[in-house]
């Protein structure tokens, strides 16, 4: 009997392992250790960092969320369904899950805290501001923004001395200027909905970022993105698959 409980527990564990080693991963150093990023698709990551799981949108057509850790923390950008997902919330979710949305999420972000544009929160010694998303040129053909200016959260998360930047769907707003020390960035860049390759470059010229993630960038070529940039020696573009 213990050797079949050993069997299934290794069958459990090699089942896991292998659904997140099908993902890219990448590795940001802090001085109190190693950020995990895992990249799952379109808007939506998972974050590993002592011990603790993150997960930033987190949508079930993107990953089998059955074999993938349960949340400490899930963020949500805002109320659009490729970036809000109930059920795979569900999945995830265990006792203490803290969940942090926007006002518009919360009818379907049971359980969770609303953080609006500006807001600044704590969990675990991990520092959350709320940055805002919106559009200001691409527009549906009513005239309204696709995503309009007070819904939508950007968020920055400083892990020990590195600070991430998780944009969400936006353009390059002018609240962009404000941002500091910027050590990883995750700008989107699926058109007509968010960023053009130009408005990435203007983003990353206008604050900085030390390392640029393209994501949520559909059918985007991300080539004209890296010959924008190319002369900028200041900021490493990583492309990774999150189209």
């Amino acid at each position: 009997m213990k050797k079949i409980l050993t069997t299934i527990l290794l069958f459990f564990v090699l089942t896991i392992s292998h659904a997140q080693s099908s993902l890219e991963q990448d590795v940001i150093k802090t001085k109190n250790g190693d950020l995990k990023i895992t990249f799952i698709g379109h808007g939506t990551l998972m974050f590993e960092y002592n011990n603790l799981i993150f997960h930033i949108d987190p949508v079930g057509r993107y990953a089998d969320y059955s074999k993938l850790s349960k949340a400490d923390l899930i963020l949500i950008t805002h109320q659009h369904g490729d970036h809000l997902d109930p059920a795979t919330i569900g999945l995830i979710k265990k006792e203490g899950t803290k969940i942090f949305c926007n006002q518009l999420s919360l009818e379907k972000a049971s359980g969770a805290e609303v953080l609006n544009n500006g807001a600044r929160a704590e969990y675990k010694g991990i520092t959350i501001e709320t940055v805002p998303a919106y559009n200001l040129v691409n527009k549906r053909d009513n005239g309204q923004p696709f995503h309009p200016q007070g819904e939508g959260n950007g968020y920055v998360l400083t892990f020990a001395d590195k600070k991430i930047y998780i944009a969400g769907d936006t353009e390059n707003v002018p609240e962009m200027k404000e941002l500091k020390n910027i050590d990883v960035a995750f700008l989107p860049m699926n058109l007509p909905y968010t960023m053009t390759p130009q408005m990435v470059a203007d983003a990353v010229n206008i604050f900085h970022p030390k390392i640029l993630y393209p994501y949520h960038f559909g059918n985007t070529n991300v080539k004209e993105l890296i010959e924008l940039l190319k002369d900028n020696k200041e900021c490493e573009i990583r492309i990774r698959k999150m189209n």
